[in-house]
């Protein structure tokens, strides 16, 4: 049963041989036996792989009706398996969930908690497989408020396992949620480890923690705590025209967000203080040389991140309550005074 076609394709010719020197009865069976192996020698069948999956989906169109692939999949993954099984199991139900929008809608929250369970495996390529059919998931409307619930479980894996496929796992879930308010002093706690994968050198999970520090720092109760995180000394080399286009845009949006937040009535009516190491600091600090940065990333190659670090300047410039009562913006700091 499990012979290839070209096997059994040789075995036949070789049979053939035989019959030709043997004579009666015994070529006669001979020939019997080539053709019944032939006709056992079947393809097995991979519903694994994206083609198969995508033939799922095609007659599932052409027919109308529900595959089962997803159904049987998630039987598979109830009953016990080894890490390897559970593995490719979460994967291709990531797969179907893309290419079988339809039937992964008619799937219920016990398969969300059953996918979630997985993030506490003691192996950690099943909690990246878990975390990407969460991800999946999280693009039908119906599943989010549940996947939510998974938030602080992913906030803390992220910060305590130093795994870069894990972290842009993580964070591509979290970046694709809403993510409620009483998650945020879980932020408050792994903000360290979010800074420290940000100045890590993976442009794939610097990418996806600056998207994910970009849209916190626009949550007043969290503007502090990022602005205070201590950084490397370093720090600005995130600012540096050597760096990829697609993180140095990423990153001037962060910076220009910080920039309005800090700028902002809320915020300028406390008066707060920074250590030495945070990031307000290295960005907006006296000592910074962010200025420097910036008029260099003017004339980048890549206009998106020209047009990006000009908006940054507009916003160190201009402070959002002057911006407000005036057309023309004075200077809120000396950062330009060289090229006034």
């Amino acid at each position: 049963m499990g012979k290839s076609i070209p096997r059994c394709l040789a075995l036949l010719d070789i049979r053939k041989s035989v019959v030709s020197l043997a004579t009666g009865a015994g070529a006669i069976y001979l020939l019997y036996k080539a053709i019944r192996a032939g006709i056992k020698c079947q393809p097995p069948l991979c519903t694994n792989s994206p083609i198969c999956i995508a033939r799922l989906a095609i007659e599932r169109e052409r027919h109308g009706r529900d595959s089962g692939e997803l159904r049987r999949l998630f039987k598979s993954l109830e009953c016990k398996q080894d890490e390897y099984s559970k593995s490719m199991i979460l994967h291709s139900i990531t797969r179907c969930v893309y290419l079988l929008e339809p039937e992964a809608s008619s799937c219920t929250t016990d398969d969300i908690r059953l996918v979630g369970d997985m993030l506490d495996d003691k192996d950690n390529s099943v909690k990246i497989q878990a975390l990407n059919t969460l991800k999946a998931f999280s693009g039908i409307r119906k599943f989010r408020l549940k996947i939510q619930e998974h938030a602080i479980k992913v906030l803390e894996l992220i910060s305590t396992i130093w795994d870069t496929e894990l972290h842009v796992a993580g964070l591509r879930l979290l970046n694709n949620l809403p993510l409620p308010d009483y998650v945020h002093p879980q932020l408050r706690r792994v903000m360290p480890a979010l800074m420290e994968i940000l100045q890590s050198d993976y442009i794939l999970s610097q990418v996806q923690v600056i998207r994910l520090l970009s849209h916190l720092a626009q949550k007043n109760d969290l503007l502090y705590d990022i602005l205070n995180c201590q950084v490397h000394p370093d720090f600005l080399k995130l600012f540096q025209s050597s760096q990829p286009g697609s993180l140095l845009f990423e990153v001037l949006v962060f910076a220009e967000r910080l920039s309005e937040g800090r700028n902002s009535p809320h915020y300028r009516a406390v008066k707060w203080h920074y250590n030495e190491q945070s990031l307000h600091e290295a960005l907006f600090g006296d000592e910074s040389r962010l200025a420097d940065r910036l008029l260099a990333l003017v004339i980048h190659p890549e206009e998106e991140v020209q047009i990006q670090a000009c908006k940054v300047i507009v916003s160190l410039q201009c402070p959002q309550d002057l911006g407000a009562r005036s057309s023309s913006c004075h200077p809120s700091h000396s950062y330009f005074k060289s090229t006034e």
